[in-house]
């Protein structure tokens, strides 16, 4: 089935950044599917709207190709992945740190990402018209660190490395790229850690983040943001490290 309406995948879906961008682009008319490891997550982000619901682990690249497949199948094609499913880890000195915690984050954040960045791409690559747009979720520490935050670090600054070569390899697809480092957000569970915390950043409302990737996803073909950073006026991210 093929429409005017633009598509969008968003990963990670079922809370959070993912799912305040989901309820966004509903609300906007797109074509939105939802992935998340936990179906019942992604009915509620999808309250009485009509989405596209695919419950997926990202780290399975076989689920992960599957679940595009269909998606494209259904709509005609895909216009926009927001690649945003990803996990963090507790503070750990980096001799304190499991060597188990530190793969998985790995593997969610950088595997996970390549898994539906390849299936995004080979979906776009082979549409017509050929191309779309990639939307990586970085952040704040794809940049600079927090200490005791070696394992999620080093996984944003991995995806800092995905999407330049996934911007460069696209160019001859019309395949644009770009990646979105993201401050703290009022996401329910990082309100809920905020709150007990009397050393707590300032947060900035999950809304702006949702209205950051409307706008990357909607630029015309042929532009892109490249690099956005988005945060709390006040948070302590120049000069932080």
């Amino acid at each position: 089935m093929t429409t005017d309406r633009r598509s969008i995948l968003i990963t990670g879906a079922g809370s959070g950044i993912g799912r305040a961008t989901a309820r966004r682009f509903l609300r906007d008319g797109w074509h939105v599917g939802l992935l998340g490891r936990h179906l019942g997550s992604l009915r509620e982000t999808a309250q009485d709207h009509e989405a596209l619901i695919l419950p997926c682990d990202v780290t399975d690249a076989a689920a992960v190709s599957d679940s595009f497949d269909k998606a494209a199948g259904l709509w005609g094609r895909l216009d926009v992945l927001f690649n945003n499913a990803g996990r963090g880890a507790d503070p750990a000195l980096p001799d304190q740190m499991d060597a188990a915690t530190f793969a998985d984050v790995i593997n969610v954040n950088v595997n996970g990402m390549f898994n539906c960045a390849s299936a995004a791409f080979r979906i776009m690559r082979a549409q017509q018209p050929q191309g779309g747009r990639i939307i990586n979720n970085g952040s704040i520490s794809a940049h600079a660190p927090r200490a005791g935050s070696i394992a999620y670090t080093t996984s944003k600054h991995a995806v800092t490395g995905l999407t330049r070569s996934l911007s460069l390899d696209g160019r001859p697809f019309g395949i644009a790229c770009g990646q979105i480092d993201i401050g703290n957000a009022a996401t329910e569970l990082l309100q809920k850690v905020s709150s007990s915390s009397p050393q707590a950043e300032p947060l900035m409302d999950v809304q702006v983040v949702a209205d950051s990737v409307m706008h990357m996803a909607s630029l015309p073909t042929g532009a892109n943001v490249q690099f956005m950073t988005v945060m709390a006026t006040n948070m302590p991210f120049i000069g932080r490290g």
